[in-house]
C-alpha cells in the first residue's frame, strides 16, 4: 500500500476539477496537489457521454473558463470540442502532469489528531490499493452517477425484440441507419438526440410524458464574430460573456417574477418555429418556466425535423413494452427497432466516496452548504458545484477563486484547520439544487445536502451576488472556525458597489 502526501487533493478531472487545478496553479503556485480521476481521460461528462449529437446546453462564452477565452463564433459546441477545450486548458496551465488516471477514490477520512485527510484509492488498472494524504480535499465530481443513468423499470421490457440503449452508455458501433427509433423523454438529451438520429434513421419518435419549455438558439454568434474582427480576443470574449450572463439572468428572473408573461413569450417563439405544422399541445408544459430547466434547441433543428416528417412527437404514458415496440396508455402502439430511454440521471454526491470525520460518517442529506462551497462541520474540504440556471463553469471559477483565497489566508495566518459552523440552526429542507422541480432531483432528495434558510447557507443561484460574496467579501465573516477558534467578522470589505459587478462581467 503506497503513500502519496499532498497539500491538496482534487477528486475528478472534468470541467470542475481542471478549473480548480488551474486556479491553484495561478493563485497558489507553491502548493503541491494531485487530481484523482477514475477514468482514463480528461473531460468528465464530456468524456463519458458519446451519444450522437451531444453538445453543450449552455453558451460556450459563459461555459468557457474566465481565464481562457472560448474563441470562434460557435455558441453551442459538440461534446468532442468541449472535451478538447478542457484538455487543452489542462495542458497549457501545466495541470496534466498532476493527474493520476484510473484512480477510484473509495474512502476519505479526516483525522483531527493528524489534521489531514487520508484517502483510500483503488488503482483501476492494477487493482492495487493506494493511500493518499492531503491537508485539503476538494470534490469536483459533479452530481450524478457515472456508472448508470436513471431508467424506470418498464413493464414488458424483456419482451421487446429490438435494442434498448441508454444515452449514458451509447455503444460506439451502434448502427441505427434505416431503423425505427423511439426516444423516451423531453429533456436536453432527447431534444439533442431526436434531430441527430433523424439524419440516418427511418423515423424517430419523441415520446414524452409531459412537455418541456424549449428555446431555439443559433449555433453561430454573428455579433461575436464581428467583435473578434475589430477587438482584441480577450476584450471580445469579455463583452460577449457580459452580454450572455445578463441575458441569461434576465430570462431566469423574469420567469420567476412574471411566469405567465414568460410562458406566453416562450410559447409564441415555439409557435412561430413550428409554423402551424405541429400540434402546440406537445410544447405547452403544465408548470411555470424555470420550475424545470429550459432546454435549448440548436438552430431550431428539432422543430425542422418535426415539420419535415422525419420525426414525430407523442405525448402519452407508457403502458408496457411489446415485442415490436411500445403500447401507450391511449391504446396506440409505437413500432420500434431501437428504444432510447433518455429518462434522466441518477444523482450521486462526491462520486459515491464514503466520507468520515474522526470515524463518524458524513451523511450529506443532514448537512448544509456554506456559500455553496464548504460542507458544514467538515474540516478542510471544499466542493465545486456549478449553477443549474446558467453555465456550470461560471460557478467553478468563482468557487475555485474562493478556495484559493481561503487556503492562502490560512497560510498567512498559520492556520491548519478551517471548518464552517452553523450556530444558528439555519438548516432548511430545500436541497442545494434549489427550487427546480425535475424528477431526477426529487428522486435524489435523500442523497443531496440541504441549504440553509438564510445567510451564507442559502443558495440563491445568482452569479452576480456570488461574485460579490466569493470574490470580494472577507474570508473571516464570523461563520468560519480556524484551529478550533471562531473568528470575528473580518474588516476591510471591498470598496465600492461597482467592483463586484465589473469583475463579474469582465473577469479578473
Amino acid at each position: 500500500m503506497s503513500q502519496h502526501p499532498f497539500d491538496v487533493l482534487i477528486i475528478g478531472a472534468g470541467v470542475s476539477g481542471i478549473g480548480m487545478a488551474c486556479h491553484l496553479r495561478r493563485a497558489c503556485p507553491g502548493r503541491s496537489f494531485a487530481i484523482l480521476e477514475r477514468r482514463q481521460a480528461i473531460g468528465g461528462t464530456w468524456d463519458l457521454f458519446r451519444y450522437p449529437g451531444i453538445r453543450s446546453d449552455s453558451d460556450m462564452f459563459t461555459f468557457g473558463y474566465n481565464f481562457r477565452p472560448w474563441t470562434g463564433g460557435k455558441v453551442l459546441a459538440d461534446g468532442a470540442a468541449i472535451k478538447q477545450y478542457v484538455t487543452d486548458t489542462a495542458r497549457e496551465h501545466g495541470v496534466t502532469r498532476h493527474i493520476r488516471f484510473q484512480r477510484a477514490v473509495q474512502r476519505a477520512e479526516w483525522s483531527s489528531a493528524d489534521k489531514c485527510w487520508t484517502l483510500t484509492v483503488r488503482d483501476e488498472a492494477s487493482g492495487n490499493t493506494e493511500t493518499y494524504t492531503a491537508r485539503f480535499l476538494i470534490g469536483c465530481t459533479g452530481y450524478y452517477n457515472y456508472d448508470r443513468g436513471y431508467k424506470p423499470d418498464f413493464p414488458g421490457e424483456a419482451d421487446f425484440r429490438g435494442q434498448v440503449v441508454h444515452p449514458q452508455h451509447w455503444p460506439e458501433d451502434l448502427d441505427y441507419s434505416g431503423k425505427r427509433v423511439v426516444v423516451i423523454g423531453s429533456g436536453a438529451t432527447a431534444v439533442t438526440l431526436v434531430p441527430t438520429l433523424a439524419e440516418k434513421a427511418a423515423h424517430v419518435t419523441m415520446l414524452q410524458r409531459s412537455p418541456t419549455y424549449l428555446m431555439p438558439l443559433p449555433s453561430i454568434d454573428k455579433v461575436t464574430l464581428a467583435l473578434q474582427k475589430v477587438l482584441p480576443e480577450k476584450v471580445a470574449y469579455r463583452l460577449t460573456r457580459a452580454r450572455n450572463i445578463s441575458i441569461a439572468r434576465l430570462l431566469y428572473e423574469r420567469s420567476r417574477r412574471s411566469p405567465k408573461a414568460m410562458r406566453r413569450l416562450l410559447l409564441a417563439i415555439i409557435r412561430r418555429q413550428l409554423g402551424g405544422q405541429v400540434d402546440m399541445r406537445h410544447f405547452s408544459p403544465d408548470y411555470n418556466p424555470w420550475d424545470q430547466r429550459l432546454c435549448v434547441v440548436k438552430d431550431g433543428d428539432l422543430f425542422q425535423v418535426l415539420k419535415s416528417g422525419r420525426a414525430s412527437i407523442v405525448t402519452d404514458r407508457i403502458e408496457r413494452f411489446t415485442e415490436t415496440g411500445i403500447r401507450l396508455a391511449s391504446g396506440t402502439e409505437l413500432e420500434a427497432d431501437l428504444i432510447v430511454p433518455a429518462t434522466g440521471l441518477d444523482l450521486q454526491m462526491l462520486g459515491g466516496v464514503a466520507v468520515s470525520v474522526d470515524g463518524e460518517p458524513v451523511v450529506m442529506k443532514d448537512k448544509i452548504i456554506y456559500k455553496n462551497v464548504l460542507v458544514e462541520g467538515v474540516p478542510n474540504a471544499g466542493m465545486i458545484f456549478g449553477y443549474t440556471n446558467i453555465s456550470w463553469t461560471l460557478k467553478v471559477d468563482i468557487a475555485a477563486e474562493y478556495l484559493c483565497r481561503l487556503m492562502n489566508l490560512m497560510d498567512r495566518r498559520g492556520h491548519q484547520v478551517v471548518v464552517a459552523r452553523d450556530t444558528e440552526n439555519s438548516r432548511g429542507e430545500e436541497t442545494i439544487l434549489g427550487s427546480l422541480d425535475a424528477g431526477y432531483i426529487k428522486r435524489a432528495a435523500d442523497r443531496l445536502p440541504r441549504q440553509g434558510t438564510h445567510g451564507p447557507w442559502k443558495s440563491n443561484q445568482n452569479y452576480l451576488e456570488d461574485v460579490k460574496v466569493l470574490r470580494f467579501e472577507p474570508i473571516e465573516d464570523g461563520y468560519l472556525e480556524f484551529d478550533g477558534v471562531r473568528t470575528r467578522v473580518g474588516q476591510g470589505r471591498a470598496a465600492g458597489v461597482l467592483a463586484p459587478l465589473r469583475s463579474a462581467l469582465f473577469g479578473t
